[in-house]
């Protein structure tokens, strides 16, 4: 309903509405991955300190936290590059689109111009200009035609006959 009266969305908008919230899903995961590698660094800070106070089970805890802070920023460093690559083909697909509706506007403009273009018009027009072109030629060849003592003198010479 609503789309008979507003019309449908622009695929534009869309896709960089999309972009946009990629681009911000992006931010906050390179801000997660430096936040969990600052806590890693915290843990092995920690875990030195507990190894020099002769507490080995609470620096073995300290380095497995760690352990586990880098594999989630492992993890978010796999999220980010499909995010890129999500970006990429989003960004891929927007130009093929942009592409393809600039064919059909063009088909289309030659389309109304073959419709305002007809053949039989083509072929009047051909032969109106065939027809003033002949004529051109009679009014050309008339006015070429030599007059009076120098049409004599043409006819005279084309004899043989010298005075």
């Amino acid at each position: 309903m609503f789309t008979r009266i507003f019309g449908k969305p622009k695929q534009e908008g869309n896709a960089l509405a999309t972009l946009d919230k990629l681009n911000e899903t992006l931010e906050m995961l390179e801000k997660k991955e430096k936040v969990l590698l600052k806590k890693a660094s915290q843990e092995v800070e920690k875990a030195r300190e507990f190894a020099r106070g002769g507490n080995k089970r609470a620096a073995l805890q300290c380095l497995k936290r760690k352990k586990l802070y880098e594999q989630q920023v492992e993890q978010l460093g796999n999220f980010q590059l499909r995010i890129h690559d999500q970006m990429i083909m989003l960004e891929g697909a927007k130009a093929t689109t942009e592409t393809v509706d600039a064919l059909r506007t063009g088909a289309a403009a030659m389309k109304a111009m073959q419709k305002a273009t007809n053949i039989d018009d083509v072929d009047k027009t051909m032969d109106e200009i065939n027809e003033q072109t002949e004529n051109m030629k009679q009014i050309q060849e008339a006015l070429s035609t030599p007059i009076g003592s120098a049409a004599d003198f043409d006819e005279v010479s084309s004899h043989g006959w010298i005075f």
